[in-house]
């Protein structure tokens, strides 16, 4: 009895030195997985010089514009009133008499001529489109202009704004319009169609409006790699279709964005949360779906973001402040709990067919440190803020003539 007792007691002893030792010893730590780096931001495949260079030395002292009837020395006198008479022999109907005034050796007195100063030579002359070295807007908007886009616009290599719309111009842009320098970009209410060509974010374009056309497909990728410029863009009223790239998150400089009343889907991805400057943002009707990312609700500068008519299911906190400050709309959505929602027959019929987009992986990709303000709760109330004043809505107002 005495020995097995010994033994079962020796036993214990060693049993407690090993859990001694075992428990005194540290476990390596479990190996760490690699953060997961956002692809790159995207660039453009062309390059722009900004700031732009003037268009005549500062330091000049220009002329100021002289009366028609004493202009002073004329630019290219001789030749213009040559073209000019050549042209009135060839002349065969001018019901407004335009004609009968090409007399003369002062151009400046001929109807439909408009004189100026020329800057680099500091003398009058014909404000004409010849060199085109001084022209710089063109506005063509409002009138019945037919076929394809007007590409010879695009020889113009000073133009900064660009007005083409409520015309009926139709079919493809060319991809060379989205490497054309210019500043505003305005070809909405046309019956431009087929798809947005894939260099789109090479635009340096501030403003620009593709609303109220026929344009299909999905909008591309390279929209991200417009970044450094584009302030406010709107895709309204087309038929865009598929689901929205992550890389609309790279645009951190962009006020405005409108993709609203399209054939879009799927859900909103998070990278969202990078457009620290985002004021407006429209997605209604369209067939989006899922939770809204609260890392959109939660961007400093939400003001009027309208996702209504869509199939968003859920709401966080922080979007359901927004709407408690009238600055989200939701309605007619399948968020339970909410007022104004679809109804669960609609909801289930939608979600009752799969539901799948290319690159879904991507819609957790936060490309950036997520805003200051993004990171605790807003305390501002909605009469604390001025309503933004963006610009390109003011282009969907057709002109009166």
């Amino acid at each position: 009895m005495f020995p097995q007792l010994l033994f079962f007691t020796s036993l214990l002893l060693i049993n407690a030195y090993f859990f001694r030792f075992a428990v005194a010893q540290t476990c390596p730590p479990p190996p760490t997985c690699p953060p997961i780096s956002p692809p790159p931001r995207p660039t453009r495949t062309v390059s722009y010089v900004r700031p732009r260079p003037p268009l005549y030395n500062p330091s000049l002292r220009l002329l100021p514009r002289q009366p028609k009837n004493n202009p002073g020395p004329l630019a290219n006198r001789a030749r213009i009133l040559a073209i000019t008479q050549e042209l009135k022999r060839n002349i065969t109907f001018d019901p407004q008499g335009y004609t009968r005034t090409w007399v003369g050796n002062n151009y400046c007195l001929f109807k439909g001529f408009l004189c100026d100063t020329v800057p680099d030579r500091n003398i009058t002359g014909l404000a004409g489109l010849s060199g085109l070295r001084y022209f710089y807007e063109i506005d063509l908007s409002n009138n019945k202009f037919l076929g394809g886009f007007p590409s010879n616009v695009l020889g113009a290599t000073n133009l900064t704004f660009v007005d083409l719309r409520f015309n009926k111009y139709l079919g493809s842009v060319p991809r060379s319009l989205f490497n054309f320098d210019t500043d505003v970009l305005f070809i909405n209410n046309n019956v431009f169609s087929q798809i947005i060509p894939s260099n789109f974010g090479n635009t340096p374009a501030l403003y620009l409006t593709l609303a109220n056309n026929n344009f299909t497909g999905t909008i591309p990728r390279s929209i991200g790699a417009a970044w450094p410029t584009m302030t406010e863009v709107l895709f309204l009223g087309n038929k865009l279709s598929g689901c929205l790239p992550f890389e609309i998150g790279y645009l951190n400089r962009t006020t405005v964005f409108d993709v609203g009343s399209n054939r879009l889907t799927g859900p909103i991805p998070q990278s969202f949360g990078c457009m620290a400057r985002l004021q407006l943002l429209n997605m209604a009707h369209n067939s989006f779906y899922g939770p809204i990312p609260e890392v959109l609700c939660r961007l400093p500068n939400a003001f009027n973001f309208t996702l209504s008519n869509n199939y968003f299911t859920q709401v966080g906190p922080q979007c359901r402040r927004l709407i408690r400050l009238r600055r989200l709309n939701v309605n007619r959505n399948c968020i339970m709990g909410l007022p104004f929602q679809r109804s669960a027959a609609d909801c289930e019929s939608f979600f009752a067919k799969p539901r799948t987009c290319a690159r879904e992986s991507t819609f957790s990709i936060i490309p950036c440190s997520l805003p200051a303000a993004s990171l605790r709760t807003r305390t501002v109330s909605q009469e604390d803020e001025v309503p933004p004043a963006p610009r390109s809505y003011n282009a969907l107002v057709k002109p009166p003539h």
